[in-house]
């Protein structure tokens, strides 16, 4: 199985100037664990996950005065959807990360998070009649 079979095609794009507090609002609201942040002044893309929002707020930052681009991850790892599900794990336990961006032609087409994978590659539970 490829890439592109399990990778979510909603891919939330935020700027680096949104708050946390914003970011987390849009990521709630699309029930998604991770955001594209893109710069196109600097870096380019990089990805603000739900775990960079918990650690801001463990250390007892304002989430609405830490912007993204502070919290984002730049040096990103990303995906091509013809890559296999094996290929795609592999990146993230080496990497020690749960999502990748994945690009076609140049733009973010897709993430694909552990969650996705383990979806894949695990037995669908079926209901036992009672």
């Amino acid at each position: 199985m490829l890439v592109r079979d399990a990778m979510s095609t909603v891919v939330l794009t935020i700027g680096p100037t949104h708050t946390l507090r914003q970011a987390a609002r849009l990521m709630s609201a699309r029930r998604v664990g991770a955001a594209v942040v893109l710069d196109e002044d600097s870096s380019g893309l990089g990805i603000l996950t739900e775990r960079d929002i918990l650690n801001s707020l463990a250390l007892g930052q304002n989430p609405d005065t830490e912007t993204a681009c502070t919290h984002t991850t730049t040096d990103v790892v990303f995906a091509a959807s013809g890559w296999t599900l094996e290929e795609a794990a592999s990146a993230m336990a080496h990497g020690g990360f749960r999502h990748l961006i994945v690009l076609d032609e140049g733009g973010p087409v897709g993430i694909v998070s552990v969650r996705d994978i383990i979806r894949c590659w695990a037995p669908v539970r079926q209901q036992i009649p009672a």
